[in-house]
């Protein structure tokens, strides 16, 4: 399979960014290092082109209430500008993926879905639809750019190129509103770093005057280009779940720790599994867990128990740039889900020191 091409890849190219694939996308993995494009996120700003995600128009009166079936969360909590997290469960009680709901109207929704599921979601949403409903689904993820601007100086940085008052946007809300030029442009108050700051949705054909008006606007404050290296460091020092690695089609959200954007309050696919999960307990958990001993713990890598006996296996790990430790996230039984509880991580033939952890690891 061919891998496609970001509408701004020149650029990435222009700025030196090692290219790798990822999610079927030539995507920037890194333009200097990891660990300085991490600390530049967390202490200062930076921009991620991540276009690579996929953006679904829903429309129509029976909108909201296909979202519902479809969606684990309350989509009826929502108003206009209001952004809300959830995952779209399958019927064997596992995620077809998590993704983020924007109320444009109330007869219009923008879904926000992950690269590497963009057919198979698009697949499962429009098999939910019944024949009389009035919904219309536009897939639109070709023709949009996404730039998540993220760290404690992007509201200054970014509040030339808009009238939309950014210091006082709360968090997962949005504006449609002209940016950098560019009409219509979704601002939204939404990341995946834990560092604060926007994600900014435009048309592919806005998207490189946008691009260089950030970069001009921010330059007093440092930005710099991120690639995804960084991204999956800061998002690990939160706790945040990657599609693929902390959950997948065959983990339940309740071992997961989705509970809480798991809502009964209305009928959607796989409720009463759910349900059945969150009154009787789940028998293993997804956890935090960091190293005591010096270390790194990857993907895959089993968790044992303090004799050293198997207990789950690691569903991300990295180095913390912040901490300074090895830290990650996996699925154990629940008996050891307990923070403080030792474990150690298998490393090639070594088994390092660990101790499960609240999350977040670093604090917002």
């Amino acid at each position: 399979m061919s891998l496609k091409r970001l509408p701004l890849h020149h650029i990435h190219q222009q700025l030196g960014a090692k290219i790798m694939p990822f999610a079927g996308y030539e995507m920037p993995v890194r333009y200097t290092s990891d660990i300085d494009e991490h600390q530049t996120v967390r202490n200062a700003v930076g921009i991620f082109d991540v276009s690579h995600m996929g953006e679904f128009i829903v429309k129509g009166t029976d909108a909201c209430s296909l979202i519902q079936r479809v969606s684990a969360n309350d989509a009826a909590l929502l108003f206009d500008g209001k952004v809300q997290y959830s995952y779209l469960p399958n019927e064997q009680g596992g995620v077809v993926d998590d993704l983020l709901i924007y109320q444009i109207s109330p007869v219009e929704f923008m879904l926000v879905v992950n690269a590497s599921n963009i057919e198979k979601d698009w697949n499962w949403i429009n098999q939910h639809k019944r024949e009389n409903d009035d919904v219309e689904l536009i897939n639109i993820s070709d023709g949009m750019c996404l730039f998540a601007v993220q760290g404690p100086l992007a509201a200054q940085a970014l509040q030339p190129l808009t009238n939309a008052k950014l210091d006082s946007m709360s968090y997962y809300t949005f504006e449609k509103t002209n940016f950098a030029g560019a009409a219509n442009a979704i601002v939204s108050a939404t990341g995946y770093t834990g560092a604060g700051g926007f994600e900014i949705y435009v048309a592919n054909e806005q998207a490189e005057g946008v691009w260089n008006a950030i970069m001009e606007a921010g330059a007093p404050y440092g930005i710099k280009p991120i690639g995804l290296g960084a991204r999956d460091t800061l998002r690990l020092e939160m706790g945040y779940c990657l599609y693929g690695n902390d959950i997948t089609d065959t983990t339940s959200p309740i071992e997961a720790g989705l509970g809480w954007v798991t809502k009964f309050t209305k009928d959607f696919i796989s409720a009463d599994t759910f349900k059945q999960q969150k009154e009787q307990g789940v028998k293993r958990k997804l956890v935090a867990f960091e190293l005591l001993d010096r270390g790194i713990p990857r993907s895959h890598y089993e968790i044992c128990n303090a004799e050293g006996e198997t207990i789950g296996e690691v569903t991300s790990g990295t180095q913390s740039p912040t901490l300074s430790k090895g830290i990650g996230m996996g699925y154990v039984p629940t008996e050891y889900s307990k923070p403080g509880t030792e474990i150690t991580i298998k490393v090639r033939d070594r088994l390092l020191k660990g101790q499960i952890v609240k999350l977040p690891f670093v604090k917002k």
